[in-house]
């Protein structure tokens, strides 16, 4: 059977310049990376029965024909389930790589047996891949909607409020108080809309609608630089239609009769 390989490095995926869409190694292209500059930075991590996932050196030079692209860019460039698959394959090496040694006890940790898991051999503890969950959410009052921008946002671009979801919260309550840290205002009619893997490093985002209750736009001045009332057919440039939150602004207009 032959094995495959999604490579990384600095969080860029390696591909081959010769393929039009950025995917895994064959054993062959991995030879070529490993013999011709030592660049494995660890031993290839299993995904499956035949696919592996693999990170190479920061300081290396690539050999003539592969190409570093980011991850991120890879968002709309390529189909679903190529992204989901590198997306799977990030977020695998993100897990070793930051459970390569006991919390507790600080000994190396070793491969479970039968779970996807990281074991101390010493003190037991088990580590299995951490998910972050965050909620997303695209408020609606009639026919305008809340955009904001983050600092971390080029400066025409708006989208809808995301946060992490903490300890002992469940997702509605991390919805609720999101919204109202970030804009001081409060929601209703809470809607699940759809969740998308999002690898940086280990989020799920959980997407919904909800509809406004009450309260006047009030910012943090931290998380959040710029928020506004939109009506639906004069919207500012939002994010692209595979993100979930350009998802979530798409359907909206689509349920108003509004294409964009």
């Amino acid at each position: 059977m032959k094995k495959y390989y999604y490579v990384f490095q600095k969080h860029n995926v390696i591909h081959k310049i010769s393929n039009n869409t950025p995917g895994p190694l064959g054993q062959h292209d991995l030879n070529r990376l490993s013999t011709t500059s030592g660049l494995l930075l660890q031993e290839p991590i299993s995904l499956n029965q035949h696919e592996y996932t693999v990170e190479l050196t920061d300081s290396d030079d690539l050999p003539l024909g592969f190409a570093a692209t980011s991850l991120r860019t890879l968002l709309g460039r390529v189909e679903d389930q190529i992204f989901s698959n590198w997306c799977r394959a990030a977020q695998t090496l993100y897990y070793y790589r930051s459970n390569r040694f006991c919390g507790f006890c600080g000994t190396q940790t070793i491969a479970h047996a039968t779970e996807m898991a990281r074991l101390c051999p010493a003190c037991s503890a088990c580590y299995y891949p951490r998910i972050s969950p965050c909620i997303i959410v695209l408020i609606h009052r009639g026919d305008e909607i809340l955009l904001a921008r983050s600092p971390r946002f080029r400066r025409n671009m708006f989208s809808t409020l995301a946060g992490f979801v903490e300890p002992g919260e469940s997702v509605e309550e991390a919805l609720h108080r999101e919204i109202f840290e970030e804009v001081a205002i409060k929601v209703k009619n809470l809607h699940y809309f759809a969740s998308q893997p999002w690898p940086f490093p280990s989020q799920l985002m959980l997407g919904f609608f909800a509809e406004y209750a009450s309260g006047t736009i009030q910012i943090d001045e931290v998380e959040i630089s710029e928020a506004s009332w939109y009506e639906c057919d004069r919207l500012p440039e939002i994010p692209g239609k595979t993100t979930i939150a350009g998802q979530l602004i798409r359907s909206y207009l689509t349920s108003k009769g509004l294409k964009i």
